[in-house]
């Protein structure tokens, strides 16, 4: 009875190992087939795996304690519990898998969120700019209309005034009165500064006042004391010595500055005239090579009938500033060889460097 027995747990046991390698080959082919259709993600298939891999291993344990002896019940519930542990581990890879869809959904609502933040902003700031725009243009037409208000209360302001004018002769001789009245003050201010450089008097001694004593002595020995009107240092151009003469003793002194052997001031690199209103003036600035020293000769004329007389007998170079003089002043120099307006036509009328100058065609 024994040897049946043996016989009959030997049957159950091939059977079982049959069914657990029948199971295994139909779990292998529906693994590959889910694989082959792509229904699986890798965590399904790993966890699969992972359930063969333990139903094999219990089905293994279960054919080995069958052979010990193990009763046919206990191995019903061994079956049971391995079937049951597949379905678990099945089901958790199942919501693995919804959950890591979930997770997905979630980054994908995420990122839809981000982009129409994104979005939205880009629209708020290219509103804004054009507000700002809009109100740059509004702040530039305010400022334009207030310019323009500007400009036309100028002119109507201008036009009252010129209609209020009634004569316009009276308006010409308003302005030239103006003018006379500008260069007079103009003048005076000269005249004060020509004054005040006259009589100043520096608290130290001038490095060429032995010049101008020289000079003086020159003169007066070969003219006497009265040939001067006055002389001084000119602090106001480099020191240097100045002597004012009078209209008949001009041309006397201006040939000892020349000639005279410890002078001998043989080159004149200056000479104009200018109108004080009270008088004119003749400046003349003389050099000598020998000495490298400077010196300067004035004369001052009648306004009304300017006449001296010419230096060009004795300094060519004083040719062309006194046509120039003659020109622009209406000085007359005595004894020119060519005496001539050299910037005007000779039939100008007037002369242009004068204070009380007029155009002799106003409208012109």
């Amino acid at each position: 009875m024994s040897e049946e027995q043996d016989l009959a747990q030997q049957k159950k046991e091939a059977a079982a190992k049959a069914k657990a390698a029948a199971l295994a080959r139909r779990q292998s082919k529906e693994s590959v087939t889910e694989e082959r259709e792509g229904n699986m993600n890798v965590a399904k298939q790993k966890a699969a795996a992972a359930a063969k891999a333990k139903a094999v291993a219990l089905a293994r344990r279960q054919s080995k304690e069958s052979v010990t002896g193990e009763p046919e019940g206990n191995m019903d519930v061994a079956k049971q519990k391995a079937a049951a542990l597949a379905r678990k581990q099945s089901k958790e890879s199942g919501i693995e898998e919804s959950e890591g869809n979930m997770n997905v959904a979630k980054q994908k609502a995420a990122a839809a969120a981000k982009a129409k933040a994104a979005a939205l902003a880009r629209r708020q700031s290219k509103e804004s700019g054009i507000e700002e725009s809009e109100r740059s243009m509004d702040v530039a037409k305010q400022k334009a209309a207030a310019a323009a208000k500007a400009k036309a209360a100028a002119l109507a302001k201008r036009k009252e005034l010129v209609g209020k004018e009634e004569d316009p002769e009276k308006a010409k001789a308003k302005a030239i009165a103006a003018a006379k009245a500008k260069a007079a003050a103009a003048a005076k201010t000269r005249a004060r500064v020509e004054e005040s450089t006259e009589v100043h008097t520096p608290d130290e001694p001038s490095p060429n006042q032995s010049i101008l004593d020289q000079i003086v002595q020159a003169i007066e020995r070969n003219l006497g004391q009265g040939a001067l009107t006055e002389y001084y240092i000119n602090n106001l151009s480099k020191d240097v010595p100045t002597l004012v003469a009078k209209p008949d003793t001009y041309f006397q002194i201006a040939k000892i500055l020349r000639y005279d052997e410890e002078l001998n001031f043989h080159y004149l690199s200056e000479l104009h005239g200018t109108d004080f209103e009270t008088h004119m003036e003749i400046y003349v600035h003389l050099y000598s090579f020998n000495t490298n020293h400077s010196a300067a000769l004035k004369v001052k004329l009648d306004r009304d009938s300017p006449v001296v007389p010419s230096l060009v007998p004795l300094w060519s170079g004083a040719n062309w500033p006194e046509c120039e003089a003659y020109d622009l002043l209406g000085i007359l120099f005595q004894g020119h060889p060519d005496l001539k307006r050299i910037l005007l036509g000779e039939d100008w009328i007037g002369y242009p460097l004068r204070k009380d100058y007029q155009p002799y065609d106003v409208e012109v």
